[in-house]
């Protein structure tokens, strides 16, 4: 309801010309405009429910696409991949480094495999500065090269550090391999141009290979300058016992920043004069090098327990129930802002053809008025609802029973906000078919649908449960928009429905969920229904104060997006909130001491997340991201 004012403020923009239904086109293209109107209504008059003004790790991006228009060719192939590199962050090699338990003959293997990358990049950067035509180019390379074999010096005396056998041939596995492979075909002129796969051949075309080879590069160097960053607060934390610390010093430097820099900054000169087609044949060869390199740290041989992926923890014992909200969690758009367009955009079709109707509706002047009003009373009561509870002194540890008896005030208010939707007649009159057409059309979070997918394939091998719980009006509009997923049959929804007569709807709304205490007793009753036999471990995913409690009783809360009214109301009654990655390097230090269960409901701690890629990389892995 709160995102509706902008919308109806501002009118539909099918309003002013003939239409038809099917214009009601909500893909991502064709939504952005109109959710950039919602947030700013809410920035004005709704603080308290608006996107934290600071960007975190924690917080969900508003829009990555708007970012990649801008900027140098190498800031948006990172930016790009940038969803991608998060699935190395949580390979177990990563996490169990970061945690300073990793394996000592775990580490040996992967510096030995390094050595290959290392001198391979060697190679290439010398058969790149044989084909750049442009002495400053030549220059840079060069120094780049410099920069490996300076690299190589430090693995060989990590190599003595270690006790590796320097004179022992170490073959390197298959992921090393497919990596170097791809790096000197590139560098040799072997590339897949518009013209199609071949070699280049020409002294014109072969300026152009120093381009490729070092967008084929670039990367691997950038996403270990971003390890490094990220892995750096953890030396700071075991002061100067981590025994990784030299590896994650050398990578979290500044002159290994400057070095991912310079290669970016050649990266953008060589590509000054290369065409759209080239440019595009870049960055696919940007992102299969970071595929192959995620695909490296993941084959690393970890013969530890770890956290990550969490489906590795499984045993068929353990059941895996995941949750998820809907509105604003997998979806970019609330729904009840997409069930107002279908309400004006059929009652302006009525107006315009003068047909009879089956139910009586109101003009589509009348029904914009009325979406107007209940959209601001709305806003405006929900805010001082807000206000309300955190009128109590706040809590010094977490209460979760002082939150639950607060939240009743919270579900009075959604059930009251229903029943005046109801009695105001705003949902007479849709066609079932324009709710499925409109549903199907719905721009899921990017990586939500991916996501859903291959937890639907694990199910041959493991038992996963899939529910939505949301206080959706329509239930069939959720259905539609996980249609394209594939995973109706698997994926189980828990919301309210529409009446309908006739495929149109009544007006009336089936309520089977309205508030946060609907929602935690909806959850309960899942996990309750599957028994004693075995154990389960539950995942609920969020966006919202309604989905608090949730996310609280769950094993796992994972919250996405960055609602400030969120973590008011949750820090109040003492939930922290951490970034999901330090909780990840926190949880595997517990499991390296003591191997035992250690994700536990009720825990008053929350997880936050970037984005729907990082929670897979955390519950399924690499899985062909």
């Amino acid at each position: 309801m709160r995102f509706l004012s902008s919308l109806l403020r501002r009118g539909s923009p099918f309003l002013n010309r003939s239409f038809s239904l099917a214009d009601l086109d909500l893909n991502r293209g064709s939504v952005a405009s109109i959710r950039d109107r919602f947030k700013l209504r809410l920035r004005r008059r709704f603080r308290s429910a608006d996107s934290s003004p600071s960007s975190t790790r924690g917080a969900m991006p508003v829009s990555v696409a708007a970012a990649v228009e801008e900027g140098s060719p190498a800031k948006r192939f990172w930016i790009k991949s940038r969803k991608e590199a998060v699935f190395a962050e949580y390979t177990p090699f990563v996490v169990c480094l970061a945690a300073g338990g990793l394996d000592v003959e775990t580490f040996k293997s992967y510096v030995a495999q390094d050595v290959h990358f290392l001198k391979a990049f060697a190679k290439a950067y010398e058969m790149a500065e044989e084909c750049a035509d442009d002495d400053d180019a030549k220059a840079a390379i060069t120094e780049l090269r410099n920069a490996i074999l300076d690299e190589l010096k430090m693995h060989s005396l990590v190599v003595q550090e270690w006790g590796i056998d320097p004179t022992k041939e170490i073959i390197p596995n298959s992921t090393t391999t497919k990596y170097i492979d791809f790096l000197i075909a590139t560098a040799s002129g072997k590339v897949d141009t518009e013209k199609g796969p071949g070699k280049i051949a020409t002294p014109f075309e072969r300026t152009k290979v120093a381009a490729y080879t070092i967008g084929a590069m670039t990367p691997c160097i950038r996403l270990y300058a971003h390890l490094g960053k990220e892995l750096q607060m953890y030396l700071k934390q075991d002061a100067n016992d981590h025994p990784y610390k030299k590896w994650i010093e050398n990578y979290s430097s500044n002159s290994f920043e400057d070095t991912a820099t310079q290669i970016e900054e050649l990266l953008d000169k060589l590509s000054v004069s290369l065409t759209g087609e080239e440019l595009e044949l870049i960055g696919k060869l940007y992102h299969q090098a970071m595929k192959l390199e995620i695909e490296f740290f993941t084959a690393q041989p970890v013969v530890q327990h770890v956290v990550v992926p969490l489906i590795k923890l499984h045993n068929p014992e353990i059941q895996l129930i995941l949750f998820s909200d809907f509105d604003l969690t997998c979806t970019a758009l609330d729904s009840c802002s997409v069930l107002a367009e279908i309400a004006i955009l059929t009652a302006a079709k009525a107006d315009q053809s003068g047909s009879d109707r089956l139910i009586t509706r109101s003009s589509s002047s009348d029904m914009k008025n009325s979406w107007d009003i209940l959209s601001r009373h709305y806003t405006e009561e929900y805010e001082q609802c807000m206000e309300s509870l955190l009128l109590s002194e706040e809590a010094e540890e977490f209460d979760y029973e002082s939150l639950f008896k607060s939240l009743r005030l919270l579900s009075d208010f959604e059930k009251k906000a229903n029943s005046r939707v109801v009695e105001s007649g705003v949902l007479k009159g849709m066609n079932l078919d324009d709710i499925k057409r409109a549903g199907e059309r719905m721009a899921l979070q990017d990586g939500c649908k991916k996501f859903f997918q291959v937890l639907i394939n694990l199910k041959e091998k493991m038992s996963v449960d899939l529910h939505i719980l949301s206080y959706c009006w329509c239930a069939d509009l959720i259905r539609s928009a996980f249609s394209s997923v594939g995973c109706l049959d698997d994926l189980i929804i828990h919301s309210n429905e529409f009446a309908y007569e006739e495929a149109v709807s009544t007006g009336e709304i089936v309520r089977k969920m309205e508030s946060p205490l609907d929602k935690v007793e909806k959850f309960k009753s899942i996990i309750s229904s599957n028994g004693s036999n075995h154990k389960n471990l539950s995942i609920y995913i969020g966006d919202s104060v309604g989905d608090l409690l949730c996310l609280l009783e769950a094993d796992i809360g994972i919250v996405v997006g960055s609602s400030t009214s969120l973590r008011r109301v949750g820090k109040h009654f003492g939930v922290s909130f951490v970034p999901l990655f330090p909780g990840v390097i926190n949880k595997q230090r517990q499991l390296d001491r003591q191997d035992s269960p250690i994700w536990k409901g009720t825990s008053g701690v929350l997880y936050t997340v970037s984005s729907w890629a990082e929670i897979q990389a955390f519950v399924t892995g690499h899985s062909n991201c």
